[in-house]
């Protein structure tokens, strides 16, 4: 998976989460935000490690 399909499939759980906050989901729209938390997170330190290795 690339880069952007990443983003794009994080977005959309952030995305889905905010839906089911407002929907009043609090139990699944938690998940999701955790979710889409950990992901990004993820991603961002996977491309930390390969800028700072030579």
């Amino acid at each position: 998976m690339t880069d952007l399909q990443k983003d794009i499939v994080t977005g959309a759980i952030f995305l889905t989460g905010i839906v089911g906050f407002i929907s009043g989901e609090f139990i699944i729209s938690s998940t999701l935000f955790a979710t889409a938390a950990i992901s990004s997170s993820l991603s961002m330190s996977r491309k930390n490690t390969k800028a700072t290795q030579f």
